[in-house]
């Protein structure tokens, strides 16, 4: 038998990999994080032990990669679903939506990966890191920002400040008045995207007052 290709290692590699990251997500969103073992994650994803260790240093950093990857994906999903769309202020309440839903569907997984984020080691730089941060970019740039290296991190910042409140446990803010104060602060009708049922909160009109939009903003 010959040897494999590098193309075709490469390929075992990163489905070894994916799969890793994809029965994190689904374990410690369905256990919790102290309760799901790094050997748990790899009989899930039927690899070795020690393939874990290799691809990741420890159980923390392996979650944030993986919550980077399911947060990329929901957000490229939305921003590609039919019908599409090259309008910048509809990409931008997709991406805004794509994130709070994941917030509100996947409550433990997400309020988890926030915890970990303020621990020591902070914030994980991974390849699924840097696709959420291309879009989340991209999206920016679309929306028509003249700055996008002092906007993204301002859209992240803001994205991030409503996923904690939407999970602080005892007193979450609702969904439909975090989103309002979003699409208030990017001038989108509350039309746009995915609305939740019901209209606006009290005192938030769909076409009432918005902030300036920066220029270049295109419409």
């Amino acid at each position: 038998m010959s040897p494999r290709s590098p193309s075709v290692n490469e390929e075992l590699r990163r489905r070894s990999r994916e799969r890793l990251l994809q029965a994190t997500v689904e374990l410690v969103g369905e256990h919790g994080y102290e309760a799901t073992t790094l050997g748990h994650i790899a009989d899930r994803a039927g690899a070795a032990r020690g393939l874990v260790s290799y691809y990741f240093p420890g159980k923390r950093q392996l979650l944030q990669s993986a919550v980077h990857r399911l947060m990329h994906r929901t957000l490229q999903a939305a921003l590609e679903r039919e019908p599409g769309t090259d309008d910048g202020r509809e990409r931008m309440a997709r991406a805004v939506d794509a994130i709070l839903g994941l917030a509100r569907d996947e409550p433990l997984l997400m309020r988890t990966h926030m915890a970990g984020i303020l621990q020591a080691e902070g914030f994980v730089q991974c390849p699924e890191q840097q696709r959420l941060a291309e879009l989340l970019r991209e999206t920016v740039v679309r929306y028509g920002s003249p700055d996008a290296d002092r906007d993204y991190p301002l859209l992240r910042a803001l994205l991030m400040g409503a996923v904690f409140a939407l999970l602080i446990p005892g007193a979450p803010m609702p969904f439909s008045t975090l989103r309002a104060e979003l699409f208030q602060r990017y001038g989108l009708d509350w039309e746009l995207g995915v609305p939740p049922d019901g209209a606006p909160p009290d005192g938030t009109s769909p076409n009432g007052p918005m902030r300036p939009i920066p220029s270049g903003q295109p419409g």
